[in-house]
């Protein structure tokens, strides 16, 4: 049976009977503790935010293309700003360690700055990632925390993986940097010259080709270390 639609709580018990899903080994899991049905409800959100824009999309629109009732949905998520913070943080964490992973991979300095910049450079102008920034800066003077939710809510971002590597390499000899900071956001900031701001503000239709960020990176890579490459004493 329904239950009767006397207000949002009674919606969400339903919804709580409804969410206890049969474990892997075992047991149920509790209302809200499904990774299968919370994954299932954020590939929906992100297909309408990405077709409708921030402002357009509702909890009705979401509902529906994630195929879970309402009640199961606000077991999940308070809002569309709840949700749309929880693509975000999936997806700075997503792009967070694939990076870390790029400068790892390596012992060579220059290959894994080169596998960094590309990893971010290609993430940063990525369609779905422009789309996400161009709906925050939509909605930034009447909504600044969700501004503030989108660049700086994961505890890691590209700027401190990076600053983090190059500390790591400092003592080791492989670098010379007195604020490892700065060069850390120079190193980004040259990596995407002339690519992140063109896609931002329409300027590039569309995500650059892989040989055009490839070239891009190489080039701040090729300054980066003539700046704080391992210094050589003359003489």
């Amino acid at each position: 049976m329904e239950p009767a639609k006397t207000g949002q709580n009674e919606t969400i018990q339903a919804a709580n009977g409804m969410d206890e899903q049969l474990c892997p080994g075992g047991g149920r899991h509790a209302a809200g503790e499904d990774p299968a049905k919370r994954q299932q409800i954020l590939e929906g959100a992100r297909r309408v935010f990405m077709s409708q824009g921030f402002d357009a999309a509702s909890m009705n629109d979401i509902t529906r293309e994630a195929g879970v009732s309402k009640g199961t949905l606000y077991v999940y998520f308070e809002n569309k700003e709840d949700l749309f913070k929880a693509l975000i943080i999936q997806g700075k964490t997503r792009v967070v360690q694939t990076a870390k992973h790029a400068l790892n991979d390596h012992d060579d300095v220059e290959e894994s700055l080169f596998d960094f910049g590309v990893t971010l450079t290609t993430s940063m102008t990525a369609e779905e990632t422009i789309r996400s920034m161009r709906m925050v800066i939509g909605v930034i003077d009447r909504m600044p925390h969700l501004a503030e939710r989108f660049f700086s809510e994961a505890p890691e971002n590209g700027y401190t993986v990076l600053k983090a590597y190059l500390d790591r390499q400092v003592p080791a000899g492989t670098l010379d940097i007195e604020n490892t900071e700065m060069a850390a956001r120079q190193f980004i900031e040259m990596a995407q010259a002339g690519l992140f701001k063109h896609r931002l503000f329409g300027g590039m239709c569309s995500a650059p080709p892989r040989e055009q960020i490839e070239g891009t990176v190489t080039a701040a890579v090729r300054v980066f270390m003539a700046a704080y490459g391992p210094k050589t004493n003359a003489g």
